[in-house]
C-alpha cells in the first residue's frame, strides 16, 4: 500500500507531549532545506524537521526541496516549494508547463502514472479505517482512466499581467490568460497548450486573449478592486462538439466579447464567476452520456471528465442492484445525469437538488430523453427528505452524490430514517465519506464494496462508489440496534 498520511492533526496533545516551543516552530516566510519522506491525503509532500511534520506544496515522496513556510502551528507548518534541489530519482519530466511553470492543474504530473493510481488507492483504504474506523468491506482496484491527458470538459481561466506584482494598472505587463501560479493568489501564468484542455478548448481561449490584447481592457485585480477582465470559463461536449465559451467581467462599457455569455459581477469586492449573465450564443451546451442526451445551464455541476462519468455511473448503477421495480431516491441529483440513468431499470426515481437552475435541467432532461418515471423536487436535502417521503413512501434504494464536505450529521439521520434497503455513496472526498459511512454503520448498515475511480489523472483528486446494506429485518422482529424504527417520522425536524 502507498504510505499516505491524513493532514493535518486533528487536535493538539498536551502541553508536554514533546511538540516544540514557539521559539523552535518555523515562522512564516522561513526558508528550510527539506527531504519529502511521503505524501499527505491532499497530495502534499510530507517533510519532518527534528520530529516536526511540515507539508509541501509542489513536492514529492524523495525530492530535496528549499520550502517557504506559509503557515506555522503547534503541531505542523504548511509550506511552498521555492526551488527543486534535488528531485527524487522516482520523478518524470513535467509535460504540461506555461512558460516554464509547472501546470498548477498537474500537481502530480511528476509521478509515474502507476504511482498516482497506487497512492490513490492507498488514501481510500487509510481513510475509510484511519477515520471511518471500518473493517471487513471489499476494496476494489482502482479503474484508471480512460485517457491519461486531455480529459477535462471544462476549465476555468483568469486574466492577468505578465510578471505582475503589484497593482494591475501600474504593472505595465502584457495581459496573460491562464492559471494562478501554484500557491498564489497575485500572479497569473499564461496558458497557450494546456494538456489538460483539448485542442479546441486552447484555441478558444487563445482566440479571447487575442481579442482581450485588442481590446486594451485592463484585467481585474483585487488589491486595487480596479479592471475589467475577470475570468473565462470554457465547456465542451465532448461526444456532441459543441464548445460554450462564458467571458465573466466587472461592469463596464466593453466591446460584444465573441463569446457565448456574458457574466457581470457587479460588487467590485466579489470573487467568483457568478452574475446576471446574458446570452450571446449558444444559451446551453449539450452533452451525450450513457446513451442520453442532456442539456447544460452555465451554473449547472457536470462531471468534468466525460468518459470516466459514464464509467462511475455504470458502477453505481450496478451496485444499486435494481430489477425495475424500485423506488430510488437520487440526493444531490444536479441536472439528473445519474437520475436518468438509474430510471431505465427502476419503478421510480425522485431527485432532489438545491440549486433551481439544475432542477430545471433536470426536468427537460427527462422530457429531452422521454424518461417518465423520473421526478424532481428543489430544495435542501436536509428538510426535503422527510416530505418526499410522505409524499412517495419509503425508497428501497437511496443514492447520495454529494459535494467534497460530504453530508453533515443531520442529512445522515434523514438518510437513516428512510430505511432503505441499499444506500449508494458516490464520493468524491473519502475523507468525508469515511466518518458518513461509520454513522451509518452505528445504524446497522454495512459497508460492502468500495470501487476508486481515477477521474483527475495528474492530481490527488479520486472518486469512489460505495455501496452500504442494511440485513432484512424479519417482520414482527426488533430491529437491529441503532436501527430506525417507524416512528422516527414523528420526530420534529428541530430535534437532534
Amino acid at each position: 500500500m502507498a504510505e499516505i498520511e491524513l493532514e493535518p492533526p486533528a487536535s493538539p496533545g498536551d502541553p508536554g507531549d514533546g511538540a516544540p516551543t514557539r521559539a523552535q516552530r518555523p515562522r512564516s516566510r522561513d526558508e528550510l532545506e527539506l527531504e519529502i519522506e511521503s505524501l499527505a491525503y491532499g497530495g502534499r509532500g510530507v517533510a519532518r524537521r527534528d520530529g516536526y511534520v511540515v507539508f509541501v506544496s509542489g513536492a514529492l515522496p524523495g525530492d530535496r526541496v528549499r520550502a517557504a513556510i506559509t503557515r506555522s502551528k503547534r503541531h505542523f507548518a504548511e509550506a511552498r516549494t521555492v526551488e527543486l534541489l534535488s528531485p527524487s530519482p522516482d520523478r518524470v519530466p513535467d509535460r504540461c508547463d506555461h512558460g516554464g511553470e509547472p501546470c498548477p492543474g498537474a500537481p502530480w504530473q511528476g509521478l509515474a502514472y502507476e504511482r498516482q493510481l497506487a497512492h490513490k488507492q492507498g488514501q481510500v483504504d487509510d481513510a475509510l479505517r484511519r477515520i471511518g474506523g471500518l473493517d471487513g468491506f471489499e476494496l476494489a482496484p482502482i479503474l484508471p482512466a480512460a485517457e491519461r491527458w486531455r480529459y477535462r470538459n471544462k476549465l476555468e481561466y483568469s486574466f492577468g499581467l505578465a510578471g505582475d506584482r503589484g497593482d494591475a494598472e501600474a504593472s505595465g505587463g502584457e495581459l496573460v490568460l491562464g492559471f494562478h501560479a501554484r500557491g498564489r493568489w497575485d500572479r497569473i501564468v499564461d496558458a497557450r497548450d494546456c494538456l489538460l484542455a483539448s485542442e479546441r478548448n486552447n484555441a478558444r481561449r487563445n482566440e479571447l486573449r487575442d481579442w482581450a490584447r485588442a481590446t486594451a481592457l485592463a484585467p481585474y485585480d483585487r488589491r486595487s478592486q480596479h479592471g475589467v477582465l475577470r475570468n473565462l470559463v470554457i465547456r465542451e461536449g465532448r461526444r456532441t462538439g459543441q464548445l460554450q465559451s462564458r467571458l465573466v467581467t466587472s461592469a463596464a462599457e466593453i466591446p460584444r466579447p465573441p463569446v457565448d455569455l456574458h457574466t457581470i459581477v457587479e460588487d467590485p469586492r466579489a470573487s467568483g464567476t457568478d452574475g446576471p449573465t446574458g446570452a450571446l450564443g449558444a444559451e446551453y451546451l449539450e452533452e451525450e452520456l450513457c446513451g442520453l442526451r442532456f442539456r447544460i445551464s452555465h451554473r449547472a455541476f457536470f462531471q468534468t471528465n466525460t468518459e470516466m462519468a459514464e464509467s462511475l455511473y455504470e458502477l453505481a448503477l450496478e451496485m444499486a442492484g435494481l430489477g425495475g421495480s424500485e423506488r430510488v431516491y437520487d440526493l444531490f441529483c444536479g441536472i439528473g445525469t445519474l437520475s436518468l440513468v438509474l430510471a431505465r431499470r427502476a419503478g421510480e426515481v425522485w431527485g432532489i437538488e438545491l440549486v433551481d437552475d439544475a432542477i430545471t435541467d433536470a426536468e427537460r432532461n427527462a422530457e429531452l430523453n422521454g424518461v417518465g418515471n423520473a421526478r424532481f423536487r428543489a430544495g435542501d436535502v436536509r428538510t426535503g427528505i422527510r416530505p418526499l417521503l410522505e409524499e412517495t413512501g419509503r425508497p428501497d434504494v437511496v443514492v447520495v452524490d454529494p459535494p467534497r464536505a460530504g453530508l453533515s450529521k443531520k442529512v445522515v439521520r434523514r438518510l437513516i430514517e428512510c430505511e432503505a434497503r441499499r444506500i449508494v455513496y458516490v464520493s468524491c472526498n473519502p475523507t468525508t465519506l469515511a466518518p458518513n459511512a461509520a454513522q451509518l454503520g452505528e445504524a446497522g448498515y454495512r459497508l460492502r464494496l468500495l470501487q476508486p475511480v481515477d477521474m483527475f489523472p495528474q492530481t490527488p483528486h479520486i472518486e469512489c462508489v460505495a455501496l452500504l446494506e442494511r440485513p432484512r429485518v424479519a417482520r414482527g422482529s426488533a430491529p437491529e440496534p441503532g436501527t430506525p424504527g417507524r416512528e422516527a417520522e414523528d420526530v420534529p425536524e428541530g430535534a437532534p
